[in-house]
């Protein structure tokens, strides 16, 4: 199949979703109302609370939200073909996804910009209020230390790949100073500063890395195991403006930039997928054991709904809003662009020869990691009378100057599927190897800009939950900096410690599980609020209907996955013995957690529901073109 028609077919969806269902979330459900004075201008400290302009924010955030996810996953889902993964993305990010990201972000933004779990007890009560602090906890804590693991992975022993990011640091520094300092609201021109000093830092990359001092940048991974949560530290008690925000803004717009481009490949080259569009491994495969429902929406998350925007439409970005009309574009727009992210890192996967996929994303490191995939694909031929033996491998290898054989988790497939859709275009097939760095440390981007909003957003949550127990109430006006340096190492202190003693197989494995549970929560709380302040109590439907769908799905997932990793504690090593307990103790509380916040949920609904709607509040009217 031609790959143009799921980039057009998507492409015609986001849009018409982005220019009705958005302005109807906009205008009729929660009435956008830019008389309304943000928290951002209202509580401005100059750390936290700063307005920030609409184009800028939009950067900040999609920076923020667009984590692997949105790469990884859809890879990861490519084991069961291009159509379930593709009809996951585009219904899940127009219906879910971005419904939940616009009604959290604006929940926030009215409450003061509270987190997650105040906005719980603000509109279904104590009770959850508690509860969603502690699942979001583990949650941020179990994410980051997920994401950071294959960052460590990408830029261990790799001088090219740590300049690229090294540099990112002085170009945003520089942007910022531009923008709020030396030439205040100029943002093209600090735009273009900061642009070309990134690019200059990912040209020079390899000059640099096969230079005399190329080692300098070269470290293990144990070392950047602690270097990252140190890094993290410092950003997250920075003011906002220094450097996670012209940071991420940079960032943010490569990503997209990198995206486009691909897009454009795409058209130019439009290659053909590979991948059918369903495999013979829809009730499990190698390279994710479960059914494709429910772990094909568990796999791809950020890409079509992910719990983690909760905590940024809840975290940073409502305490930087301009605006309330800005929540439009930032909330809904930028999760339906994370959507066309997902769609090409999906095209990209598919492209590649079924053989090279299942090659690459099946770890053969040992004699029984190799005779499993020996088997696999010995199996599928008789059984099945596909043969996924690999048939490019070996020139992949040659043109990307790496060993591709057994790199699991989907960020190499990803390079290497975007790496020869570039190189497909006429004239660019010698920069293949090129591309492939270059798309590895974009990958490290994504998860470096996660790393650093997760542990502030944590900040907010530890901080809002000792504020509670010490009858503090006061938020925003002047910076409190012990509390924000205490609960920052606390953080990252956690997910580091995570980091550094695990391994990608037991902190993936929870990221999606937890990261579901949280949309699920983040859910609840947004239908809550729609029953109490929407104009019409039908309109909950808007979040309650993806509710349902997703509460079911997560616990199927959560219940399946903790069977089935308790039935291989006994057969496991001493080593994975502990970490596969661990594992199942920590799902399951989850699990048992999402499930008390439902029922409290649901228990205030009913409440609702038996008294009188809320009499609508006169708005002004709002563009939606």
């Amino acid at each position: 199949m031609n790959s143009l028609w799921l980039i057009v077919g998507s492409l015609a969806a986001f849009a018409v979703a982005y220019r009705y269902y958005s302005a109807f979330l906009a205008t009729r459900v929660v009435m956008l109302d830019d008389r309304r004075v943000t928290p951002a201008h209202r509580l401005n400290d100059g750390v936290d609370y700063h307005p920030t302009n609409r184009l800028v924010l939009f950067g900040v955030h999609f920076a923020a939200i667009a984590g692997p996810g949105p790469l990884v996953g859809p890879v990861l889902a490519a084991q069961w073909g291009y159509l379930p993964g593709f009809i996951w993305i585009v219904i899940g990010a127009c219906l879910a996804g971005a419904v939940h990201d616009f009604v959290i972000l604006c929940a926030s933004v009215r409450e003061d910009g509270l987190s997650l779990a105040k906005i719980a007890r603000a509109t279904i009560g104590p009770v959850s209020g508690v509860t969603t602090s502690i699942a979001t906890l583990f949650i941020i804590i179990t994410i980051l230390a997920s994401v950071a693991i294959v960052v460590v992975n990408a830029l261990s022993e790799s001088a090219w790949g740590m300049l690229t990011i090294v540099v990112t640091i002085p170009a945003a520094l520089l942007t910022g100073l531009w923008m709020y300092r030396i030439r205040p609201g100029k943002v093209g021109e600090a735009s273009v500063i900061g642009v070309t000093i990134v690019l200059l830092g990912v040209v020079a990359g390899r000059p640099f890395a096969a230079s005399g001092i190329g080692h300098l940048l070269l470290f293990d991974k144990p070392t950047l195991s602690l270097m990252l949560p140190a890094f993290a530290f410092i950003t997250s008690i920075l003011p906002v403006w220094v450097l996670m925000c012209p940071r991420d803004y940079l960032s943010s717009y490569m990503k997209i930039g990198v995206m486009i481009v691909l897009a454009v490949g795409i058209f130019l080259a439009h290659p053909t997928l590979k991948m059918p569009a369903t495999t013979p491994f829809l009730s499990g495969g190698p390279v994710v054991s479960g059914t494709v429902w429910p772990f094909v929406c568990i796999v791809i998350m950020c890409g079509a709904l992910s719990g983690f925007h909760a905590l940024i439409a809840s975290g940073t970005t409502p305490k930087m809003l301009d605006r309330e009309s800005d929540i439009r574009s930032i909330g809904y727009g930028a999760m339906v662009v994370e959507g066309f992210v997902a769609v090409t890192a999906l095209v990209a996967a598919c492209a590649l020869q079924p053989g090279d996929y299942f090659a690459i994303n099946m770890a053969q490191d040992k004699p029984t990691q190799r005779a499993a995939y020996v088997q696999m694909v010995q199996s599928t031929q008789i059984e099945h009378g596909w043969d996924v033996a690999p048939k490019e491998l070996t020139l992949l290898e040659q043109e990307t100057d790496e060993k591709l054989v057994g790199r699991v988790g989907g960020a190499v497939t990803l390079a290497v599927g975007m790496a020869k859709v570039f190189s497909s275009v006429p004239g660019l097939k010698q920069l293949m190897s090129y591309w492939y760095h270059f798309v590895i440390m974009f990958e490290a981007l994504f998860i470096l800009t996660l790393l650093e909003t997760g542990t502030r957003v944590a900040r907010f949550v530890f901080q809002e939950t000792a504020a509670q127990l010490s009858g503090r109430t006061e938020i925003g006006g002047r910076p409190r900096w012990g509390m924000n340096i205490v609960m920052s190492f606390v953080t990252c202190f956690a997910w580091g410690y995570l980091l550094y003693t695990g391994n990608i197989n037991t902190l993936w494995r929870m990221l999606g599980i937890s990261n579901q549970l949280l949309a699920a929560i983040a859910l609840a709380v947004g239908t809550s609020y729609l029953l109490s302040h929407a104009p019409k109590r039908r309109y909950a439907l808007c979040t309650g209907i993806p509710f349902v769908f997703v509460i079911v799905t997560v616990l199927t997932a959560g219940v399946q996955s903790v069977q089935g990793w308790w039935r291989t504690i006994p057969m496991a090593a001493p080593a994975e013995q502990l970490s596969l307990q661990i594992m199942c103790w920590l799902a399951s509380l989850l699990l048992i957690l999402t499930v008390v916040i439902v029922v409290d949920a649901m228990r205030k609904w009913k409440s609702l529901l038996g008294t009188p709607a809320p009499t609508a509040q006169p708005s002004p009217a709002i563009e939606t073109v």
